[in-house]
């Protein structure tokens, strides 16, 4: 079991892919987490159910479920049960997908900086977001059985000596400092990945359709994520007024974003070309095939076979950090304005967007440069022959 231990540490052991994380269309739960049996495990619906009736997303169930998932299949190659977990098996989760190669991010890891975006391609394991999400999707499993004396003593996921109370805090306020707890991986700054406006100009040229064209100006317009703008119907556009509305992904609640009046002329020919949806059908349509809707994955490959001809590797997330940016940039708007749009809670959600572009700063470093050398000249109501006099020529 030590040899097992120190192989999974060193990644050098896969999770095997049993069990699963499936949709439930009957009771409270929106997904469950099952076993190599295709049973459900009850400690996790439990858990899971809890979830929901805090008000917790359907997605955030999911994203849940599959942490415990990969937990359950960790414990499973070292023998133990839950119950029985230490901050020791913590360690090898940790350890594996430190080292570990991430299946989504497979063949992602080689490639080196994209001449055209200027963006880093995505590591091939797991990021620190990642790790630390699943020791606080674990942490929080053990403390909600330990309510009802369940599990370990203590929670095998340690926590920071001084681990700051939970406060309420404004938009404006800043999260206090505080030290990582151990086993917490450090953070990384990520920087907006806005698109330019001569290489946005290139990928609009290069779309095929006004269905695509309609979806991609509006999502630089409204700055909605990529599934809110899927999920627009038919009787959520309000054509005077240039916007639309979204469920937004926190709050789930129905709101208006702007649109552009490009991205609506688009969305005009687009309904010409393949008829007007019903108030209550999805505007965003397969074009080919069978009736459906369009999916957030067949959105995405429209994107990338673009980025195929162009040499690009944009996502549509960088859709949203675009809109943003050119917010920022305008003079015109201010911060509660842009947060307004962009629908961030927390006035710190946008310091990310107010760091200038890299780009942007050598550009105005070369015109420095090339400008010529600032002659010196006399204070405004001092008279060049009285220096002479006194100074000299």
């Amino acid at each position: 079991m030590d040899e097992v231990r120190l192989k999974l540490l060193e990644g050098q052991i896969g999770l095997m892919a049993i069990g699963a994380v499936v949709p439930r269309t009957d009771g409270l739960l929106p997904y469950v987490v099952i076993d190599d049996k295709g049973q459900e495990i009850g400690d996790f619906s439990v858990f899971l159910r809890d979830l929901v009736l805090s008000d917790m997303s359907p997605l955030t169930v999911r994203s849940y479920g599959n942490d415990l998932l990969r937990w359950w299949r960790l414990l499973g190659l070292l023998g133990s049960g839950w119950e029985q977990a230490t901050r020791a098996e913590v360690e090898v989760l940790v350890g594996w997908m430190r080292s570990a190669v991430n299946p989504q991010r497979r063949g992602t890891g080689n490639r080196g900086r994209n001449s055209r975006t200027g963006k880093r391609p995505l590591a091939g394991g797991y990021a620190p977001a990642t790790i630390n999400h699943a020791l606080s999707v674990i942490s929080s499993f053990y403390s909600y059985h330990s309510r009802f004396g369940r599990g370990p003593l203590i929670n095998p996921v340690p926590e920071a000596a001084g681990r700051r109370r939970l406060v309420h805090r404004g938009r404006t306020e800043t999260a206090p400092w505080a030290n990582r707890a151990p086993l917490r991986q450090k953070k990384s700054e990520w920087l907006p990945r806005s698109v330019p406006d001569d290489l946005f100009d290139d990928l609009m040229e290069a779309l095929r359709t006004n269905r695509d064209r309609a979806l991609v100006s509006m999502y630089v317009s409204s700055g909605a994520r990529a599934s809110e703008l899927l999920g627009v119907h038919g009787d959520q556009i309000d054509w005077a007024g240039q916007r639309v509305w979204v469920v937004s992904k926190g709050s789930r609640l129905l709101e208006p974003v702007p649109v552009s009046p490009e991205s609506l002329q688009y969305l005009t020919m687009y309904f010409h070309e393949h008829g007007i949806p019903r108030p209550d059908e999805l505007i965003w349509r397969a074009l080919h095939g069978k009736p459906r809707p369009l999916t957030y994955h067949a959105a995405r490959r429209m994107l990338q076979r673009v980025n195929a001809v162009l040499g690009t590797d944009w996502s549509l997330h960088d859709f949203r950090h675009t809109t943003i940016n050119r917010m920022v940039s305008d003079p015109n708007l201010t911060l509660p304005e842009i947060m307004a749009v962009s629908r961030h809670r927390q006035v710190s959600s946008m310091a990310p967007y107010l760091r200038p572009r890299i780009d942007e700063v050598f550009q105005k470093v070369q015109e420095h440069m090339a400008s010529p050398r600032p002659q010196p000249t006399l204070t405004p109501g001092y008279d060049p022959d009285d220096f002479s006099v006194v100074f000299g020529a």
